[in-house]
């Protein structure tokens, strides 16, 4: 039997599917019965998980996509289109994050940090909602960050990005109200991903050390990518007029262990 179930069609794009939450929520539509189209700039990555989703019994193709280039999301969309029919759902994963202090950090390197991670999602939004918008009905979900509400030190850029992204989602969702279109933020905590494992260790060391300082790393448990991907698939398999605007995911804290009693 496949492993695959196949209800209504509704198809999805995910960015950023070459690992991490982006990868976990492409697997997770798919398993909903969702044809997915996976865009990162690392196609081969996501050819691999496009044929892994098939052979599972699922629908899945995969593209070239660069979020700071307007021509390339542009074209994604239109190849997805065409491959899969209208695009039901959007969820714009793509994001960076450096290590650095701020006022060290070049501003070209602030530029293209929020080129990606806030400008990219408006790029999409540009790409898929008006048809949304004509048919009525279609999810865009943003994946933001803890860092929109409890920003963290020597990660200024990817702060700010994200703020960005909760505030222009926020307008997003006023302007949306009451076309069927329903926008909504999955605001992950700390969560195990690709993301930051190329940072140098004595960096990453010193940053992690400043969360625990300034009291944003009150325990040492992270969540699997596959958390997020789950809140996702929650949000756009929510029936019609439900809408789960916001959702944050966060790793439970270790249980306490009992002292026995004397």
């Amino acid at each position: 039997m496949p492993k695959y179930a196949h209800p209504e069609r509704r198809a999805a794009v995910v960015t950023g599917a070459s690992s991490g939450i982006g990868a976990e929520t492409a697997k997770a539509l798919a398993a909903a019965g969702h044809p997915v189209a996976l865009g990162a700039r690392r196609l081969a990555v996501c050819e691999e998980l496009a044929a892994e989703i098939r052979g599972d019994g699922g629908e899945a193709v995969a593209h070239p996509l660069d979020m700071t280039d307007d021509t390339s999301v542009e074209e994604f969309g239109a190849k997805v289109a065409a491959e899969l029919g209208d695009i039901e759902v959007v969820v714009s994963n793509a994001g960076a994050v450096a290590p650095g202090h701020l006022a060290e950090i070049s501003s070209e390197r602030l530029t293209r940090e929020l080129d990606l991670n806030l400008v990219g999602a408006h790029r999409l939004i540009r790409t898929f909602v008006p048809a949304m918008i004509q048919r009525q009905r279609g999810d865009i979900v943003f994946v933001s960050s803890d860092v929109a509400v409890r920003p963290r030190p020597f990660m200024a850029g990817y702060s700010a990005g994200k703020w960005g992204l909760e505030g222009m989602v926020g307008a997003l969702q006023m302007e949306l109200e009451g076309t069927g279109v329903r926008a909504s933020i999955v605001r992950p905590g700390p969560t195990w991903s690709e993301m930051g494992m190329d940072w140098d260790p004595e960096e990453a060391a010193f940053v992690l050390n400043e969360w625990v300082r300034f009291g944003l790393a009150r325990h040492p448990h992270f969540l699997k990518a596959k958390a997020q991907a789950d809140a996702i698939a929650t949000v756009v398999t929510a029936p019609r007029g439900v809408h789960l605007n916001l959702i944050e995911v966060n790793p439970e804290a270790p249980v306490k262990t009992q002292e026995p009693a004397e």
